[in-house]
């Protein structure tokens, strides 16, 4: 046996890197969410549930579109 990864390996740590990635990007956005956005009304309550049920799309649509707004917005 060489020490050296074979493709199969290489693929795998790969895909196990970006999951692990997504998953410490989408439990940021909970707590972002959870912590920063106001509590005016369901929005709150209604950014946790997309990203909690839409795991890392729903991360994304959060950073990308909701906390821009909130931060211009409220400045937090």
């Amino acid at each position: 046996m060489s020490g050296s990864l074979g493709l199969g390996e290489v693929f795998f740590l790969l895909i196990a890197l970006i999951g692990l990635a997504a998953s410490v990007f989408w439990v940021w956005m909970i707590i972002d969410c959870a912590t920063k956005e106001p509590a005016e009304g369901n929005d709150k309550l209604v950014w946790i549930l997309i990203i909690v049920f839409t795991h890392w799309v729903g991360s994304l649509i959060y950073y990308f579109i909701r906390r821009p707004q909130r931060i211009a917005q409220f400045g937090a």
